[in-house]
């Protein structure tokens, strides 16, 4: 989830670890959740 701190923009993880931040703009905070998502979901092949 994104968190609005002093910084800007903080992405948080649901038990409040940080994922990465801060950010100036929303819009890049909703870049690095994509990304944090997309690796959470990703499959091992092999």
């Amino acid at each position: 989830m994104i968190r609005k701190v002093k910084g800007g923009y903080e992405v948080v993880s649901h038990k409040g670890r940080n994922l990465g931040g801060p950010y100036r703009t929303l819009a890049e905070a909703k870049k690095r959740l994509r990304q944090v998502e997309f690796f959470k979901h990703r499959r091992k092949t092999g």
